[in-house]
């Protein structure tokens, strides 16, 4: 879409976000809240283009950490009932939600809704799934993307041209968790862990 990250050309710029590449700290992250687990999931849409770069980082961090790692594909909203069924089947200690766009967007309501009638220990990628009753949140800070991408906006309105307004990456990384939640799973979370938050939810 762009020339390059430091000089896009054409007529876009604006502000990315740091997704897939965190997969592995959310699986060790959700590891130290259920640190018996041997069995994890992974909720992707199999029509993201990342799906597969995603799905084998996934795999290898879980490996690492001696993890069975369960891959489930949701592509659809269709796809959730048979998912979750088949979550339950399969009895994963917790779930991870992949990044997508899709399913970032189901899972403030949706996804947080299923994961809570299951009993489900879930960790998502933003802040608004945790602050909707999700378990926990890794990701990068939307109010921080949105921040550079009203500063560009600022710009262009003033004359600046896209083409020469380097794309720039959000890089503030949060880490939320829901005690309400928490208390509701029935699990514990370890003092460092929590100490490590940047929000903790009551």
């Amino acid at each position: 879409m762009v020339v390059s990250l430091n000089r896009p050309g054409g007529n876009m710029t604006g502000a990315s976000v740091v997704t897939g590449v965190l997969v592995a700290k959310r699986m060790q992250l959700l590891r130290e809240v259920v640190p018996t687990a041997a069995v994890f999931a992974m909720l992707v849409n199999p029509n993201n283009s990342n799906a597969e770069t995603d799905t084998k980082d996934a795999k290898e961090a879980a490996q690492t950490l001696g993890l069975k790692l369960r891959i489930l594909n949701a592509g659809s909203d269709r796809d959730f009932d048979a998912v979750f069924a088949t979550l339950v089947q399969l009895r994963p200690s917790a779930l991870i939600v992949g990044s997508d766009p899709f399913l970032n967007s189901r899972s403030e309501q949706q996804l947080v809704a299923l994961a809570a009638r299951h009993a489900v220990p879930a960790i998502y990628n933003y802040r608004e799934s945790v602050t909707a009753g999700g378990l926990m949140s890794y990701g990068t800070s939307l109010v921080d993307g949105w921040r550079l991408a009203g500063v560009y906006a600022s710009k262009i309105l003033r004359g600046a041209r896209p083409a020469d307004l380097p794309i720039q990456n959000a890089v503030k990384v949060e880490l939320v968790i829901n005690l309400n939640t928490v208390k509701t799973l029935g699990l514990t979370v370890p003092l460092p862990l929590l100490g490590r938050a940047d929000e903790v939810i009551e």
